[in-house]
């Protein structure tokens, strides 16, 4: 025999023997299934939603700006009316 076909042979052999262990797990698989029976469903469980509530955003209340303030106010406006 030459080399080539040694390997050849050799490659075949390991495919069988492949192919025998994959058909040897699916019977197997197929007994345990057996064995077990029907499946059943589990019933499904809803849960009941919460809601959650908002939290309200609270309101700033203005602040009135004073006397001393207002004067600031003006005079930095009327600089930049200046410019």
């Amino acid at each position: 025999m030459t080399h080539a076909s040694m390997l050849k042979a050799r490659r075949q052999n390991q495919k069988h023997k492949r192919e025998i262990e994959v058909e040897a797990k699916r019977v197997k698989r197929e007994a345990k299934l057996a064995v077990a029976g029907p499946a059943v469903k589990k019933e499904k469980i809803k849960k009941e939603k919460v809601e959650v509530e908002k939290a309200k955003p609270t309101k700033v209340k203005k602040v009135k700006l004073t006397k001393e303030e207002m004067g600031r106010a003006e005079s930095k406006k009327g600089k930049a009316d200046a410019k």
